[in-house]
């Protein structure tokens, strides 16, 4: 069993600029991943099926799930007549906005390339990711990068400046469809994803917090009002300054200073039973 982690993702921004003639958004954003993973395990079959076990029920096993059409696609793609085993044992919540499905996709995507012996370079692995879902190709790098397009443009930037990461995800799932269907363009505070890549190039803790921002709050929050209480609350108890992530409902909190961590953290378990505490990993994923 080859084995192969699939971090989670944390937007420190997310811009959205216009409706593209295919009907996708065109966006801006910026992702780092954090250490908060599912792990995939991988074994190869000889009946040439692909298998999908997993330690949620939530999850799908079958076509709808990104890591069984990351190796429906490598199979088809290379002709490979063996099948494979995945394993996914979630760590990362579902529909949280933390590209749980994404990442375990592209973890596929790297531990089959190893699996198969296919020897693809990461760029033509997220290349094959770009076709399965907007996030898989930077899934696939992982690190921090600067993602545009429809998210499968990836432009890779240093470590953020280091910190710990709160994040709250409240009893409910969100649908980025939905979310993305509900975004009115006219009228929306974008964030400055400029100035936010200059705090992370200058590793400016302070100007990163002041520059986070994601557009599809609008939309969430109008949606669900217990991901703004769970904002409110992570700034009350003391966040240095708090996001929601991707599309939700996971509300991210960053914390310079260790000795707030456990207080915020026993705040929120108060009122949210799924809390994590994280650092971000700011490197790239090796191959596999």
């Amino acid at each position: 069993m080859l084995y192969v982690k699939a971090p989670a993702k944390i937007n420190l921004t997310l811009d959205v600029l216009y409706k593209r003639p295919d009907h996708y958004h065109e966006v801006e954003m910026i992702m780092t991943t954090v250490d908060l993973a599912d792990r995939i395990g991988l074994e190869s079959r000889a009946d040439g099926l692909i298998k999908i076990v997993s330690t949620d029920n939530f999850v799908p096993d079958d076509q709808r799930n990104f890591a069984y059409q990351a190796a429906e696609l490598l199979k088809n793609t290379y002709g490979i007549t063996e099948g494979v085993t995945i394993t996914i044992e979630k760590q990362i919540p579902i529909a949280a906005g933390l590209a749980g499905g994404s990442s375990d996709a592209a973890a596929t995507l790297r531990g089959l390339n190893e699996l198969w012996e296919l020897n693809l370079t990461l760029d033509e692995l997220a290349e094959h990711g770009a076709k399965i879902g907007s996030d898989v190709s930077f899934c696939v790098y992982g690190g921090t990068a600067l993602a545009t397009g429809r998210g499968e443009k990836i432009m890779e930037l240093p470590a953020p400046p280091t910190s710990w990461v709160l994040l709250a995800k409240p009893k409910i799932g969100v649908s980025t469809a939905d979310v993305y269907g509900g975004l009115k363009i006219d009228g929306l505070e974008h964030p400055n994803t400029k100035q936010m890549i200059t705090a992370i190039e200058n590793n400016n803790y302070d100007l990163m917090c002041k520059s986070l921002g994601n557009v599809l709050e609008t939309v969430t929050f109008k949606l669900h009002p217990e991901v703004v209480m769970i904002k409110e609350q992570m700034h009350r108890f003391g966040a240095d300054a708090v996001l929601m992530s991707g599309s939700g409902p996971t509300v991210f909190g960053l914390v310079e200073n260790e000795a707030r961590v456990s207080r915020i953290y026993n705040g929120l378990r108060g009122f949210c039973e799924e809390v994590y505490v994280v650092r971000m990993l700011g490197e790239r994923n090796p191959l596999a």
